[in-house]
């Protein structure tokens, strides 16, 4: 199985949050802890100015969140 990566625009399609949401996510903000999620996955460095995110992790973490949606109601 191929690893693919995702770049942000695919990543902002695939799980409906902006660019500013999905930054939000990955880093922990005093003002607004609620927008912190450890659970989200961590982009990679793929050259001096560009990341990306590996597919099967985003997958992943979109399963997890359509359990807990689930689950919660």
């Amino acid at each position: 199985m191929a690893i693919v990566i995702l770049r942000r625009d695919e990543v902002e399609r695939r799980t409906g949050l902006s660019r500013s949401a999905i930054y939000a996510k990955l880093k922990v903000n005093p003002n607004r802890p609620y927008e912190f999620d450890p659970d989200f996955p961590k982009p990679i460095r793929l050259g001096s100015q560009a990341v990306g995110w590996v597919e099967c992790e985003l997958e992943a973490w979109l399963k997890d969140q359509i359990a807990k949606s689930r689950s919660a109601a």
